[in-house]
């Protein structure tokens, strides 16, 4: 069940896809049938026209009977939807019928708005030609389609946009639901991993100030007591990181290249020494008047992040490379870092996923990693974090910005009082 609900997670954008395809082709289908029934009524109304001009023209005659007079009657009566203007074989205005001409418009602003009304109905369809022999009459019917069609030809365009815009705010909707439901689990296994690590921790602790009162390890040259001390209190410190996922952290002003600097000298221990780590900030190699770069930090969750694209970095060049961390200060108090490695490199999927819930490319793995480093990095520091660049072979840069100071209420006065 595990992998089944695994493969559904990978293959979403595949089911948006799908989704997207059918509303396509429900949206065309809609389209072409509403056409369809549009040009059916047009040619009904054609019709209903050249019956209108042939009533006319035997209303002209006076030949007919009281029966025949009366059933042309009707049939002029029965147009009662398509707009039409009668004009003489000179297209000057005779009558018209089914549409309204403003009364406040005047003799010459009448005539051209009657004018204008004649071009459209010409650029729908041609007028019809209305001879009336008797009389050795020719006149011209010019018509265009009625309100239905018109309201008929627009009507999938606003169906289209109804169901786009209650999809997007259903999509909105589930979105939030969503992330909400998925900041409730991260924040529940985080505080449930910070507990369990708690009596573990208290056990070792007890052990090391148990070793430092031992006499075998008292002359302990090899430092591997004051390793393990180490190694616990950073356990310990990884145990508050998970206790603050969820909660209000302190946050304060603090040297970020310092504080990359401590997390690589602990990491650096840590894994291969074929892995070469260097932390350069722009301007610190020039005179006295260098200010270093500085952020509004929380110190044990900025860490985890460095940590956390470190760590990736070195799975990415199979333990052996180079790892390059640059830091520099940008406008307004905002700092960048990119941290640069010589690993395998992304494709395009692979840079679009990579901070997804579940998404590693090691055969074991949570894929976790990368996500606790976005969701810090936003939710906590007020910044951004994304693939800059990736060559396949070549490696891949990681770049993080962080909030300004300003952000965080913090102003250059507050700064230096």
């Amino acid at each position: 069940m595990a992998k089944r609900s695994a493969s559904i997670y990978d293959r979403r954008s595949g089911f948006k896809t799908g989704v997207v395809i059918m509303a396509l082709v429900i949206g065309v289908w809609s389209l072409f049938y509403t056409n369809r029934l549009v040009q059916q009524l047009a040619d009904r109304e054609r019709k209903q026209i050249d019956l209108y001009a042939k009533a006319l023209a035997r209303l002209a005659t006076t030949e007919e009977g009281p029966e025949q007079l009366f059933l042309i009657h009707d049939v002029l009566e029965a147009n009662k939807s398509v707009p039409v203007i009668l004009t003489d074989e000179k297209e000057n205005y005779v009558s018209h019928n089914n549409f309204e001409i403003p009364v406040k418009l005047k003799d010459e602003a009448r005539t051209k708005y009657i004018k204008r009304q004649i071009e459209e109905m010409r650029a729908q369809y041609p007028p019809v030609e209305l001879k009336i022999e008797a009389y050795g009459i020719k006149q011209l019917i010019f018509y265009k389609d009625s309100d239905i069609i018109t309201l008929l030809r627009y009507y999938p365009l606003v169906q289209l946009s109804v169901i786009g815009i209650f999809g997007f705010v259903a999509y909105l909707a589930f979105s939030t639901s969503r992330r909400a439901e998925q900041n409730r689990v991260w924040v529940g296994l985080a505080k449930e991993t910070a507990h369990q690590l708690g009596t573990p921790l208290s056990s070792l602790l007890g052990w090391v100030e148990y070793m430092k009162v031992t006499p075998a390890f008292a002359d302990d040259e090899t430092g591997v007591v004051h390793e393990l001390e180490k190694d616990v209190e950073r356990l310990q410190m990884i145990a508050n990181r998970f206790s603050s996922i969820g909660s209000t952290v302190q946050i304060t002003l603090e040297p970020v290249t310092d504080t990359i600097r401590s997390t690589i000298n602990y990491l650096s221990k840590r894994i291969s020494h074929k892995v070469k780590i260097e932390v350069h900030e722009e301007g610190d190699e020039t005179n006295e008047v260098f200010s270093p770069a500085e952020a509004m930090l929380n110190k044990p969750l900025f860490e985890w992040v460095i940590e956390n694209i470190c760590k990736n970095a070195v799975d990415a060049m199979n333990s052996s490379g180079h790892i390059g961390i640059k830091v520099w200060q940008l406008p307004e108090g905002v700092v960048a870092i990119d941290i640069t490695d010589t690993g395998k490199g992304m494709t395009k999927l692979q840079m679009k996923r990579v901070f997804d819930a579940g998404f590693t490319t090691k055969k074991r793995g949570w894929g976790l990693g990368l996500t606790l480093t976005r969701r810090i990095v936003e939710d906590y520091h007020k910044g951004k974090v994304w693939v800059f660049r990736s060559e396949i072979g070549k490696g891949t840069t990681f770049r993080i910005v962080l909030g300004r100071r300003t952000d965080f209420g913090v102003t250059e006065e507050a700064r230096f009082s």
